[in-house]
């Protein structure tokens, strides 16, 4: 649905800066609670993203089927020697979502929740005379200038409401991610599943994190992640292409931007803003995970913004990282733990890769990933995990 650009106001509860899973959800939940809110998009780009949303997130967010690209039903991991491991999803799925198509349905659920979009650029914000954050913004080149008494800042990694209203907070740890959509080859050529997401734990294709083949149906999601600095991640690609099978496929479109790796220390000013999303630094280390977690974060925010705007009591503001770091906050540090042990050499890659061939990993893995939540119902599972794990360590270690 194309939305015309609405008439602005002058003075908004809250203006939300930044249209993607976090923004868009916040504007949402803020409108149905019945404030007037302004979600500013630059609009004109997608972010590069593997697409990925687990079980829960379908349920919790109420996304309707019809944006559902494919159901994954496995993954195929590939160690440094080319060895692979299947991991079955049993009873499940994992749902793929274009963000070209899913970003801009969100927006538009915000719209209709009465939230007004407009397609901006966020320019600076200042505080008036009488406290109140005048927001510049400029649409088609004309100034505006907008009054609230909260903003949002949800505008990426590289957050300009962060830059502007959070000095001392310094951008989290990132990896680059670079993809190509691609056309799906017809049929199942060997090598490619549409049911499957294959992930490359390879040092030509990334010296540090992953590449990875996700489809979506008439399209795939190819693409690479790194923080080395000079990795050239097209020339990744182009490998990752040609060991797929997938070298002489349609390219459709091209996209790469920061992956924040670690959740800021503050993510509110004490006042009256508040960050959320990839602005926070919320995406998941080692797997790059970010939907589902912005989205939650969209909806913690807009829980706070209630009580906010209600009280005029900014110390709720920092509820919204406690809220979240209490559900997720050990997640990440185990997620972050992986990723800086396993992902530093090849030789550990390996190791890693067979790990995840044993059932009791696999099982653990999909659990946690599809509902969000360690998986707590099995302890004697953790057991026989830590360790086969404690075995592979000290191999590796006498190797």
């Amino acid at each position: 649905m194309t939305r015309p650009q609405p008439p602005l106001q002058s003075d908004y509860d809250a203006v939300i800066v930044g249209g993607g899973p976090a923004g868009s959800t916040a504007a949402a939940e803020l409108s149905e609670a019945g404030h007037r809110v302004l979600l500013v998009d630059r609009g004109g780009r997608a972010k590069p993203c593997g697409g990925a949303i687990p079980t829960k997130l379908i349920g919790e967010f109420a996304i309707p089927k019809h944006l559902l690209t494919a159901h994954i039903r496995s993954a195929r991991i590939f160690a440094p020697s080319q060895a692979s491991v299947d991991m079955r999803i049993d009873g499940g799925f994992v749902g793929m979502v274009d963000r070209e198509v899913f970003d801009p349905w969100l927006r538009d659920r915000a719209g209709l929740a009465g939230a007004e979009v407009v397609v901006a650029t966020f320019r600076d914000v200042e505080r008036g005379t009488d406290g109140r954050l005048a927001v510049h913004i400029v649409i088609d080149g004309v100034s505006h200038t907008i009054f609230t008494g909260l903003i949002v800042g949800a505008d990426g990694a590289n957050s300009a409401v962060r830059r502007t209203l959070f000095p001392n907070e310094t951008r989290p740890p990132y990896v680059f991610a670079y993809h190509e959509i691609i056309r799906s080859p017809a049929g199942r050529p060997v090598g490619f599943d549409p049911q499957r997401c294959d992930v490359y734990y390879q040092s030509p294709i990334s010296p540090d994190f992953y590449g990875w083949v996700f489809p979506h149906g008439d399209t795939t999601s190819v693409g690479v992640g790194s923080a080395v600095k000079g990795f050239d991640l097209r020339a990744a690609t182009r490998l990752l292409r040609e060991q797929a099978g997938l070298a002489e496929r349609e390219t459709i479109r091209e996209e790469g931007a920061p992956l924040p790796l670690k959740p800021l220390r503050r993510w509110d000013n004490g006042r009256d803003a508040v960050l959320v999303g990839d602005a926070a630094g919320v995406v998941a280390p080692s797997s790059g995970e970010g939907i589902y977690y912005a989205m939650l974060c969209g909806r913690l925010a807009a829980e706070a913004a209630t009580q906010f705007l209600a009280t005029g009591d900014a110390k709720v503001l920092a509820q919204v990282r406690k809220r979240f770091m209490k559900l997720h906050g050990r997640v990440f540090m185990v997620l972050g733990f992986m990723q800086r042990f396993w992902y530093r050499s090849d030789k550990r890659r390996e190791r890693f890769v067979a790990i995840c061939e044993d059932p009791d990993v696999q099982r653990l893995v999909w659990e946690s990933y599809l509902n969000k939540r360690f998986v707590r119902t099995d302890p004697s599972a953790h057991l026989r995990v830590f360790f086969k794990d404690l075995g592979h360590l000290l191999r590796m270690a006498f190797q």
